[in-house]
C-alpha cells in the first residue's frame, strides 16, 4: 500500500505572503508546484494589527467572518473578491490589500464551489468536499434540538471541525468559534477566537464525537439555534478535517519547558502548524514555511487575535516540527497541547521515494 495518495500537497492547501498595493483588483497567484484554486481563504495582515478575513466558495467569497471575533458574517465587495486557477483576487480593503502592507493567505481547495445537498443528518446541509484532502465545507440551517446531525459529507470521521454561526441573534448578538475535536474528550470543547484551556460543554456538542456521515449537535445558539426555542433562526458554517496520511494530521503533545523542546512527529515536512494549549489560556499560534521557509521559523500570527506577527520559534523538519520556545504557548513543563499540520511534502511519497527535506 501506498504510504499517500498526495504526493504534492500544493494542490490541496498552500501559504501565500504578499504586499497590497491598494488597487481596486489585486491578483495573487500562488507559488507551489501544483496550480491551486482555494475554497477557503483566510488572510492576515502581518505588519500591523487588523482583524482576520475568512471566506470561501460556498458562501462566496464576499461574505466574511473574522477567527478573532464573534461577530456575524458580513457582506464586502473589497475585502477578497474571487478565486482563479492558481491564486485569489483581494480589493484594497486594509484587511486583505492596504498599500504597503503585508499579508499572508493560508488556503485550503475543496471542490471548486461546486456544493450538493447531504441528507444523512437529521438537518439537511449543504457540503463542498474533497474525501482526497480530508476536507469538507459545510453550511446548515439550525432546528434548535439538542442532539441533532449534520451530514459532513467526508465518508470517514473528522477530527477536527470549526463551526460558527453566521448570523446574530434576536438580541443583535454574534456568537464564538466552538471546535468539536476527537483529540479532546466528549465532553470538551474550545474556540477558535478565545484563549481559553479546553471546559466542558452539555450544549455545543451534546457530548458526542463525530462519526463516518455526521456531526452531532447541541441546543446552543452558537452550533444550533431556532426561532421557537432560541428566537431567532441559526445558519451555520463548518469546516471538517480528517486525517490524510503524508499530507495532514492532528494530534496532541506534553511540553517539557526546555528551549530545546518536544518534537512532534507528523510524518511529512509542515507547511502550516497550528498549535494551541488545552491545560490553560493561551493562544492560537500559526506558524507557515513561507512567510520563513528556513529554521528556525520564528514568525507566528494568533488565530484569536487581531495582533501584528510576534516572534516564537520552531524548526519544520522532514518528519515533523519541533518546538524552540520554553514559553506556556508552545511547550510549558507538563502542559498539554493540540495541534493541526498540513504537508509541505510527504516523508515518503506514494512512489516509495524519500520527499526532499527542508
Amino acid at each position: 500500500m501506498a504510504y499517500t495518495t498526495i504526493n504534492d500537497p500544493s494542490a490541496y492547501f498552500q501559504a501565500l505572503p504578499y504586499t497590497g498595493d491598494g488597487n481596486a483588483s489585486q491578483a495573487q497567484t500562488n507559488t507551489g508546484n501544483s496550480d491551486l484554486q482555494p475554497d477557503w481563504i483566510w488572510v492576515k495582515k502581518r505588519n500591523a494589527a487588523r482583524n482576520t478575513s475568512n471566506t470561501d466558495s460556498s458562501r462566496g467569497f464576499n461574505k466574511r467572518l473574522e477567527t478573532q471575533t464573534t461577530s456575524a458574517e458580513s457582506t464586502t465587495t473589497t475585502d477578497v473578491i474571487s478565486a482563479q486557477s492558481n491564486g485569489f483576487t483581494v480589493g484594497n480593503n486594509g484587511s486583505t490589500g492596504n498599500n504597503g502592507d503585508t499579508y499572508v493567505a493560508w488556503q485550503w481547495k475543496a471542490n471548486g464551489g461546486t456544493t450538493s445537498s447531504n441528507t444523512d443528518g437529521s438537518i439537511t446541509s449543504t457540503v463542498q468536499v474533497d474525501t482526497t484532502a480530508g476536507f469538507s465545507i459545510v453550511t446548515y440551517t439550525g432546528n434548535g434540538v439538542n442532539g441533532a446531525t449534520v451530514g459532513h459529507g467526508l465518508g470517514v470521521k473528522p477530527e477536527i471541525i470549526f463551526v460558527k454561526r453566521r448570523n446574530l441573534n434576536a438580541s443583535s448578538q454574534g456568537s464564538n468559534w466552538p471546535l468539536r475535536s476527537t483529540l479532546l474528550t466528549a465532553q470538551q470543547v474550545m474556540y477558535l477566537d478565545l484563549d481559553a484551556a479546553a471546559g466542558n460543554s452539555t450544549t455545543l456538542f451534546n457530548n458526542t464525537y463525530p462519526n463516518t456521515t455526521t456531526f452531532t449537535i447541541g441546543d446552543n445558539e452558537a452550533t444550533n439555534a431556532y426561532q421557537t426555542s432560541h428566537s431567532f433562526t441559526g445558519t451555520y458554517i463548518a469546516y471538517c478535517f480528517a486525517p490524510i496520511q503524508g499530507y495532514s494530521k492532528f494530534g496532541s503533545y506534553t511540553g517539557n519547558g526546555n528551549a530545546d523542546g518536544a518534537f512532534v512527529y507528523t510524518g511529512f515536512s509542515p507547511a502550516w502548524v497550528m498549535v494551541k494549549r488545552t491545560d490553560s489560556g493561551n493562544n492560537w499560534h500559526i506558524h507557515d514555511n513561507k512567510r520563513v521557509p528556513y529554521n528556525s521559523n520564528n514568525k507566528t500570527l494568533y488565530a484569536n487575535l487581531s495582533d501584528a506577527e510576534a516572534t516564537e520559534d520552531l524548526d519544520m523538519l522532514s518528519n515533523g516540527f519541533k518546538l524552540r520556545e520554553s514559553g506556556g504557548g508552545y511547550n510549558a513543563s507538563g502542559g498539554t497541547y493540540i495541534y493541526m499540520a498540513f504537508a509541505q511534502n510527504p516523508l515518503v511519497a506514494s512512489n516509495n521515494v524519500i520527499a526532499l527535506a527542508r
